[in-house]
């Protein structure tokens, strides 16, 4: 069967229409936690990139991160004295745990951080030093003298009235630091200055360069022709119509003369049974948690497996174990694959599966040449061991954060007080198979299970049973064949003895 062309060549197909030289832009507001449902915008445009870059365009990846936005709020995660800040743009606000040089470096620096382990390269733009650094002034100036235009494109586009004294530039008062509070009075093309008037009763002049802002919809337009961009994508609620890139098109060709870029609207990512992410409702994984407990490559894999329109539901519990069972069967052929690739992957090493992974390292206990023995009784390559570590590493992360109980168990060092109440046909047929066991395959034992079971007169059930109540103390556990000739046999014949004659 023929595969399908992944959905990012499909995209880079229709932008190659345009043209080869392009910018692809991604960006986030550093404003709390950066977490793994704001991957979806990162992942879209990486992948389009790369299709983009497969396809032999001229092509680069740049990230803009909106550092010059007011703190809008005391999210729940900010001390109650982070109240004075509010309004402030954030790249002027201290770091709240005060281990960066400021708000926005200690949530953006992990994030660039987790993208780059991610296998993601971009170029970093920072809004407030693009402002002062002058690369917006004349992008300013054009939108104080078209201040009327503008405001009629935004109304007929939004449906709203914008107020008389609204103006497409957000001056930062130098008495009271907001930016999002003064109102401008006049301004010089030639000084490159504006005068103000802030609710905070001061009144002053700044300069254009790096005194303020352009609001968003301005903003936006602006920066597609400031940077060149010329491919985007953006989450669904600004390609809603009479949203922000409706009136960010129009902004772009009539007052600065620019085409817009190619637009990729997306679906968010949803927390299983919570709904879309946001660090400030505290519905969220962060990026770092999930590189805990899986493999780059397989977020990747999560993210770009579905096209953008559509949504993703993200459960970080149960099928995460389906998610990595479909990641290690791609073929390499396949072109997903490809896209899903970072510079370190481990997939080619690291070939025992992720559910077989989560069973070996509750069996060793933390022991890492106990679980190497426990891989090769089960006949996979150990050769590879710190690739075997991370894999491990990473099974054991997941456990602990987000496995349901019923996928936990410990091997108990003594005979739980359970196999006490083991029935007379249980405790035979443990004794049975206690004599049973050699070199026997994980398929022998199961047999060996069924027979004891048949001919007891049982059900295969209440043998099943028996060994996990004797072995782990639990009614259950994992697939009992592979489970029994992971372990030590002599343990094994060792504690079946025991329990069939309690």
């Amino acid at each position: 069967m023929k595969e399908s062309i992944h959905w990012a060549d499909a995209i880079a197909e229709k932008i190659l229409a345009g043209g080869q030289k392009q910018v692809v832009a991604t960006g986030i507001t550093p404003s709390g936690n950066i977490h793994i449902g704001n991957l979806r915008e990162v992942m879209t445009a990486d992948a389009v990139y790369r299709s983009l870059l497969a396809a032999g365009a001229d092509v680069r990846l740049i990230y803009i991160a909106d550092t010059f936005d007011p703190l809008r709020k005391v999210y729940s995660f900010l001390p109650d004295s982070f109240e004075e800040y509010v309004g402030h743009p954030i790249s002027e606000i201290p770091d709240p745990r005060g281990c960066h040089a400021s708000y926005t470096e200690h949530f953006l620096e992990p994030f660039l951080e987790s993208i780059e382990t991610l296998g993601v390269g971009v170029e970093v733009f920072k809004a407030d030093e693009l402002y002062k650094n002058g690369a917006y002034v004349e992008a300013i100036k054009t939108a104080l003298v078209e201040r009327d235009e503008i405001a009629d494109i935004i109304d007929t586009v939004s449906g709203k009235t914008t107020k008389p004294e609204w103006s497409p530039f957000n001056v930062v008062c130098k008495a009271c630091g907001r930016i999002n509070s003064a109102i401008v009075l006049h301004y010089d093309p030639k000084k490159e200055t504006v005068d103000y008037s802030c609710s905070c009763g001061d009144e002053g002049t700044v300069p254009m360069k790096g005194g303020g802002k352009l609001t968003w919809r301005v903003d936006w337009a602006a920066r597609w022709g400031i940077l060149g961009i010329t491919v985007e994508p953006f989450g669904k609620d600004h390609a809603a119509a009479g949203s922000s890139y409706d009136s960010g098109v129009i902004i772009s060709e009539k007052i600065y003369g620019y085409k817009p870029p190619f637009p990729i609207p997306f679906e968010h990512i949803h927390l299983k049974g919570k709904g879309k992410m946001s660090s400030s409702s505290g519905i969220s994984i962060s990026i770092t948690d999930m590189l805990e407990v899986l493999p780059p490559e397989a977020i990747r894999y999560m993210i770009i497996r579905t096209k953008p329109e559509k949504h993703i539901d993200l459960d970080p519990g149960m099928p995460s174990l389906k998610l990595m069972d479909e990641y290690d069967e791609l073929p390499q052929s396949n072109r997903l694959h490809a896209l899903s690739q970072t510079e370190s992957s481990e997939r080619f090493s690291a070939k025992v599966p992720f559910k077989h992974m989560i069973n070996a390292v509750q069996i060793a206990d933390g022991d890492f040449e106990q679980l190497l023995n426990i891989l090769k009784r089960g006949g996979y390559d150990t050769a590879e061991r710190e690739l075997i570590n991370i894999r491990a590493g990473k099974a054991e992360m997941w456990i602990e954060r987000f496995a349901p109980d019923f996928l936990k168990f410990e091997i108990q060092k003594s005979l739980p007080e359970k196999a006490k109440n083991l029935s007379e046909p249980q405790k035979s047929a443990l004794k049975l198979l206690a004599e049973k066991l050699k070199d026997n395959t994980a398929e022998e034992v199961h047999n060996d299970i069924y027979g004891i079971a048949e001919g007891l007169e049982m059900k295969p059930g209440k043998v099943f049973e028996a060994i996990y109540i004797a072995l782990l103390g639990l009614k259950s556990g994992p697939r009992v064949g592979w489970f029994i000739t992971s372990l030590d046999q002599e343990f094994v014949y060792s504690r079946l003895i025991e329990a069939s004659e309690v």
